[in-house]
């Protein structure tokens, strides 16, 4: 019974010397010197005082993440060559600054400028402390937790670990020596459509292992280069550009043609917004590189109603243009393509009816002699592939960007500027010749009145007329027959 009791004791004592043995085997694996710092500075709420400033930071050193950090071998006064083995003075800073910046040329007393110079992040922040500027390498690689360098998990994300660096203000210089800024701010990151990806998933090519150091001849190099990450999420619209007048351009070596980080955005890319608001922005977007046009669409009737009267209901430039499939707005098709375009709103009773608006502006346009004509001419192109001349449509009469109401203080303007355009394929056309038409409303008491009469009488005496024609032949075909 007496050796079963010894043996029970010594199976628990060896349980017990096992429920601790990382701690025993950390403790066991560091040096001398770091073990009997350790005896304070492993202890909770240990903290070092500034009395300049008035703030303090954590004195504690956690032993496990010491023991794997990448200077676990070392020596405490490696780094802090103040605090001698034989003793402990009382060392003070008077600002936190201070402090960083000694923490700083403690780092340096191992790692040499040319040796962290390799690197295109540490260049740049040399280039910085240069002018001045005083970096803190313990801001990205932290105190007494730093891990080696390949494959070492610094930061509990990327994002975390790429925005150590970018949250400073840093610069990439092209060859034409335009600078870049590289510095991003992290609240548009995560309050924009973006806010769920990593930085790799656009920044292919970058990693916590590798970051290559690329150069531009120019700022609008790297946009147009940028551009091309859009493809790997956004390949259904990235395909639609590619038949747009803007890639046409661009094929061409115009840089200047726009690429989906000139109307989109960088990092503050913003969900796709139907509100008055959001078709403002849209239409400052396209203002960019269409200054003189969005001049003259603010001034039209469309324009004014978007921007003073926050109508919803009035287009914008892609309600015509389209947003990535861009057509050329000279070419025959497109000009074919416009009363269509018009009657999707001005032929939608829900919209246009609210503001007293003719509902049937594509039925008297397609019944006019222009709207015959163009489909006669549409269809002989297609089928015959002869080529066609172009027909007045829409924007011949109203214009295109600078359209004014019918009803405004401008009338006159508007009817000499119609007869304008009448003249062009109408030479003998006099101020009166626009009035021959009805344009798109139809007839009524009180639109054309007088038309309305007569079109009235015709669709009475018209059937009586018949009837009696058809009458009179039946009465005819009897009495031949009878008399004969």
């Amino acid at each position: 019974m007496t050796r079963h009791k010894g043996l029970a004791l010594s199976f628990v004592l060896v349980l017990l010397a096992a429920a601790s043995p990382a701690a025993h085997a950390r403790e066991s694996d560091l040096s001398a010197q770091a073990g009997k710092c350790l005896r304070c500075h492993a202890k909770e709420g240990i903290r070092t005082n500034f009395p300049e400033d008035g703030e303090s930071v954590p004195a504690r050193v956690i032993l496990a993440d010491f023991k794997a950090s990448a200077h676990g071998m070392l020596d405490c006064t490696a780094c802090h060559t103040a605090y001698l083995q034989g003793g402990h003075p009382k060392k003070r800073f008077r600002s936190r600054e201070r402090f960083r910046a000694a923490t700083t040329s403690a780092c340096r007393g191992c790692h040499s400028n040319g040796q962290i110079g390799g690197n295109p992040i540490h260049a740049s922040f040399l280039a910085r402390e240069s002018e001045g500027e005083s970096p803190v390498c313990t801001d990205c690689h932290q105190a007494h937790s730093m891990t080696p360098v390949s494959g070492g998990k610094i930061f509990t994300n990327e994002k975390q670990y790429c925005m150590s660096c970018h949250r400073y203000q840093m610069d990439m210089i092209c060859r034409n020596k335009e600078r870049i800024s590289l510095k991003v701010d992290l609240s548009e990151l995560e309050t924009f459509a973006h806010d769920k990806l990593r930085c790799s998933d656009c920044h292919f090519g970058f990693s916590r292992e590798e970051h290559p150091k690329r150069t531009f001849r120019s700022r609008r190099d790297y946009t147009v280069a940028s551009s091309e990450s859009c493809r790997r999420c956004h390949f259904d619209k990235y395909t639609k550009t590619l038949d747009s007048v803007h890639y046409a351009i661009l094929s061409q070596g115009n840089l200047k043609a726009p690429v989906c980080n000139d109307c989109h955005g960088a990092h503050g890319i913003a969900h796709v917004s139907h509100t008055v608001k959001g078709r403002v922005l849209t239409t400052q977007k396209c203002r960019k590189c269409h200054a003189q046009v969005y001049e003259m669409y603010s001034r039209s009737v469309h324009g004014k109603a978007l921007m003073d009267d926050q109508n919803q209901d009035v287009p914008i430039c892609i309600d015509c243009h389209t947003t990535h499939d861009i057509q050329n707005p000279l070419t025959l098709e497109y000009h074919e393509r416009i009363p269509q375009m018009c009657g999707n709103c001005h032929a939608n009773p829900s919209v246009v009816a609210k503001y007293g608006l003719s509902t049937d502006v594509l039925k008297t346009y397609l019944a006019d002699f222009h709207g015959v004509t163009l489909g006669f001419y549409k269809r002989q192109r297609e089928k015959l592939y002869k080529p066609a001349r172009p027909i007045a449509v829409c924007t011949d009469c109203h214009g295109t960007h600078s359209i004014t109401g019918t009803g405004s203080s401008s009338s006159p303007t508007v009817k000499a500027n119609l007869v304008k355009r009448c003249q062009k394929c109408h030479p003998d056309a006099n101020e009166n010749f626009p009035n021959a038409w009805l344009f798109h409303y139809k007839p009524s008491p009180s639109k054309h009145p007088l038309i309305f009469i007569l079109n009235t009488a015709y669709r009475i005496f018209l059937p009586i007329m018949v009837i009696g024609l058809i009458l009179q032949v039946l009465l005819h075909v009897w009495r031949y027959a009878v008399n004969r």
